[in-house]
């Protein structure tokens, strides 16, 4: 059996150093609360993950610039065998 598990991310935060840049995600929420029914997707990643951080430096120019706080992102976890 393989395991896989597929996040909702959000960007938290994009830091600016002179040769990277350093990314910081979290889990989705939705403030002001979600859907009586579930509906949200965000609800549904946040049911099972509620808590997740994540920082990534980026050392490639050419992704400097192209991640924006708020934007939200799949991380897909697949094993490295």
């Amino acid at each position: 059996m393989t395991t896989t598990m597929r996040a909702k991310l959000q960007v938290a935060s994009v830091t600016l150093h002179p040769l990277c840049e350093t990314l910081k995600f979290h889990a989705v929420c939705k403030s002001g609360g979600y859907p009586a029914d579930g509906s949200d997707e965000d609800n549904t990643f946040a049911k099972f993950s509620p808590s997740a951080e994540l920082s990534i430096t980026v050392a490639n120019p050419a992704l400097f610039g192209q991640f924006k706080p708020g934007e939200k992102f799949y991380v897909d976890f697949t094993p490295a065998n």
